[in-house]
């Protein structure tokens, strides 16, 4: 080939790679332009455009108690601007009495943004108390303790009780259901496939109860934080995450590793559900017990216990046919769906925050719901009619019905 013909060829190897990066940024360019306009509009109607609308007679202030504590001589409330304006505090009370009080970083505080009142305080056990913030514009925005007992302050102390109280709650009740292991073995294929439907409808019941407390607690939530899109958020989010990995290690690899691979798959990731659900519970006990509610923190702790012991028994159920697993695998499996109950005293019992609650149940919950679909897809590989089968229904109505009698147990 002539060095005339490679130059013509080159010459137009550069022309094409001009013409596909021209199309390329002229494509950039086009996607720039709608985020470009509305970016333009936003900042006129900021600086602008605002002035157009008159102003209300009453202004139109927001301001949450997100927390409030208790230490000896000292009230310690956090809150948040949630509302459209800068807000500014003039006064605090206590009790409808007038008293000094400090904040930190500043009185004034911008939107969506946070603060630390300091009141000192000689405040007496037992008794009900309630703050109230003044802004300066004289709206009152109250917080309540029902029942003033000292909070809790992060120490080895703490740590510890509430690791216990998640130990007893999580950990043991799953492993003291690991102990139908060896009855699951014994059970014929039908009667095995009615256990694992049994399963179904006990996860079904945990992945709803999740989403009930994820709503309960998005209406404290405030509203500028969208309870609702945090729980469609975090129960999707995971549940489709869960999918993803579900069909990487269940689906790709099945036909390499065999059954047993599958099943002790599907059993890890019932064990991450329940923990995530469990992690929950936990949040419930440790800001029971930090809000003074000790008899409520009690009945949880006895009420979870006699609850969660059928969720060590859904965990097993998958594996319970086939070759045995290796002992460190229930090991590991106990610390994965019980171990997250402690963390959750520990968040709810020194850091609880309405949000992050809301979030972490809603993720339970797709967790949980992603999890009743690999049993389903499960059982449906092994029986045509899958969880249609009578003895199969039976089995998910029955688990529905333990879960909801021993659920009974709790008391909130």
């Amino acid at each position: 080939m002539s060095n005339d013909r490679v130059a013509e060829e080159s010459d137009m190897l550069e022309v094409r790679r001009g013409g596909l990066f021209r199309s390329k940024l002229t494509l950039f360019l086009t996607a720039l332009i709608p985020i470009v306009v509305l970016a333009g509009m936003v900042y006129w109607f900021a600086t602008k455009g605002a002035s157009l609308i008159e102003t209300p007679a009453v202004p139109v202030e927001k301001l949450d108690f997100e927390r409030i504590i208790l230490h000896p001589a000292e009230i310690i409330a956090y809150v948040r601007n949630t509302g459209p304006t800068d807000i500014t505090i003039g006064q605090v009370t206590v009790n409808e009495a007038l008293w000094e009080a400090s904040v930190y970083p500043s009185n004034a505080i911008p939107r969506l943004g946070s603060a630390t009142i300091t009141i000192p305080f000689h405040w007496v056990e037992g008794e009900p108390y309630e703050i109230t913030a003044i802004t300066s514009t004289g709206i009152k925005f109250t917080g309540s303790v029902e029942i003033a007992k000292e909070t809790p302050k992060p120490g080895w102390r703490y740590f510890g009780i509430f690791a216990m109280l998640g130990i007893y709650v999580g950990v043991i009740p799953v492993y003291l259901g690991f102990l139908w292991f060896p009855f699951l073995r014994r059970v014929s294929k039908k009667w095995m496939n009615f256990f694992l439907s049994l399963t179904a409808g006990l996860l079904i019941f945990l992945g709803a109860d999740a989403l009930h407390e994820a709503f309960e607690v998005a209406e404290r939530t405030p509203s500028v934080f969208q309870g609702v899109a945090l729980i469609t958020i975090g129960t999707l989010l995971s549940f489709l995450v869960l999918v993803i990995v579900g069909r990487r290690t269940m689906g790709s690899q099945a036909s390499q590793k065999g059954d047993f691979y599958v099943r002790l798959t599907l059993t890890y990731m019932i064990a991450l559900g329940i923990g995530l659900h469990n992690l929950g519970e936990g949040l419930a006990i440790g800001s029971a017990y930090v809000l003074g509610e000790v008899a409520l923190g009690a009945f949880l702790v006895i009420g979870f216990a006699i609850h969660n012991i059928t969720e060590g028994f859904g965990i097993v159920a998958p594996v319970a046919s086939g070759d045995k697993p290796r002992n460190i695998h229930f090991l590991i499996l106990g610390l994965v769906a019980g171990a997250p109950a402690i963390l959750g005293t520990w968040i709810g019992g020194f850091i609880y925050s309405d949000i992050w609650a809301t979030l972490f149940f809603a993720i339970g919950a797709g967790a949980i719901f992603q999890v009743v679909y690999e049993i389903i897809k499960l059982m449906s590989r092994e029986s045509e009619a899958g969880i249609g089968n009578l003895t199969n229904f039976t089995g998910l109505v029955l688990g529905l019905l333990i879960m909801y009698v021993t659920g009974l147990f709790v008391v909130i």
